[in-house]
């Protein structure tokens, strides 16, 4: 193989596993795209909590909870621990309360451009 075949071939890896690492950090964000989910993530920055405190805080249906939840125990971002009767959710990585800290912090001087933008306003009302 001829050097310049190589660094074609090489360079072809580079961008196949960098689209990788891009759709992964996507589905990272993804995960924290629904209102209801980041709803979940803040009321448990300040600890645990069982899961009939999670619903009655949301003000959904048991099982829509239930199924927000499940997405965030697979994405990392919370745990969950049985203690007889109840469950108790966790966010697991601190990492992730300083997200959402960073999250609203960006909020407030940026609310109105990101409420403006007509591409997540368009896939909001999908």
């Amino acid at each position: 193989m001829s050097p310049a075949s190589a660094r074609r071939r090489a360079s072809l890896a580079d961008r196949r596993a960098k689209a990788v690492a891009t759709e992964e950090l996507a589905s990272f964000f993804q995960g924290l795209s629904d209102p209801i989910r980041v709803d979940i993530l803040e009321f448990l920055i300040d600890g645990p909590k069982t899961a009939g405190a999670i619903v009655a805080h949301i003000g959904r249906a048991q099982p829509t909870v239930s199924s927000h939840l499940m997405c965030l125990r697979f994405c990392g971002y919370v745990e969950a621990r049985r203690d007889g009767r109840n469950v108790w959710y966790e966010i697991i990585d601190p990492r992730v309360r300083t997200l959402m800290r960073t999250g609203e912090r960006y909020l407030r001087e940026n609310a109105e451009r990101i409420m403006a933008c007509r591409v997540i306003a368009s896939e909001r009302e999908r």
